[in-house]
């Protein structure tokens, strides 16, 4: 008796199998990119103001006077308050083992967006002329971010669509609707310039283009899976 449960469970076991097999979609999945080419109109400046000695206060006297300077340039050039942000500030106590004594870094972290390119190298020099000492990097933009990410990811679907059509033709088959679709993120990078290739600039008495934004590319990466007929 318990030998024919086994046999019956076994059956069973089997029967379940099969019909999971019978059940599963014959399907084909790959990767669709999807890239648009603009020119930007916007830019965001990753600047730092720093200073450092032996006092604390005075350092910190030093900064502040800095950064209320470049506010209030930055104001007077009809940069809205609102693309004016404080990342972080800060005011460091840093022990020298050698000689054995204390000096203070004190440093403040500005974003500054601008609307228009073409006031970038005027204020940047203005900037530089009022004592901001430290650009950590700037940052291309487009205006139309969401409408050129909306044009990319249908692109990217289309992609996939061709690239799962080209694997099934061979095969004397086609492709039916998309059964699943994904999107995989990814990480854009921002050129980076350093702080003393615009000084020179600014000090050459030269007014000179330091800033080439040509195109930036703005991507989508989906996964889809079809059905495969």
């Amino acid at each position: 008796m318990k030998s024919i449960l086994i046999l019956f469970a076994a059956l069973g076991t089997f029967a379940v199998q099969a019909q999971q097999i019978n059940n599963i979609t014959p399907a084909v999945s790959v990767n669709g990119e999807g890239i648009i080419k603009v020119i930007p109109d916007e830019v965001v400046i990753k600047s730092r103001i720093e200073h450092d000695g032996e006092n604390a206060q005075e350092v910190k006297k030093q900064n502040d006077a800095v950064v209320d300077a470049v506010i209030k340039y930055l104001k007077s050039e009809g940069v809205p308050e609102k693309n004016i942000q404080t990342d972080y500030v800060n005011l460091n106590k840093n022990y020298n083992y050698n000689d054995k004594t204390y000096s203070y870094v004190a440093n403040q972290a500005i974003s500054i967006k601008l609307d228009n390119l073409k006031n970038y190298e005027k204020i940047m020099s203005g900037l530089l002329n009022v004592g901001l000492n430290r650009i950590d990097g700037v940052q291309f933009k487009s205006s139309e971010m969401e409408k050129y990410m909306t044009e990319a990811r249908k692109k990217a679907v289309l992609n996939a669509k061709s690239k799962a059509s080209e694997y099934a033709s061979p095969l004397n088959q086609s492709i039916g609707k998309a059964i699943s679709i994904s999107e995989v993120q990814t990480n854009n990078f921002p050129p980076m310039y350093r702080m003393n290739e615009m000084k020179m600039s600014s000090d050459s008495g030269e007014q000179q283009e330091t800033l080439a934004p040509g195109e930036m590319e703005i991507s989508a990466q989906v996964t889809v899976a079809f059905e495969l007929k």
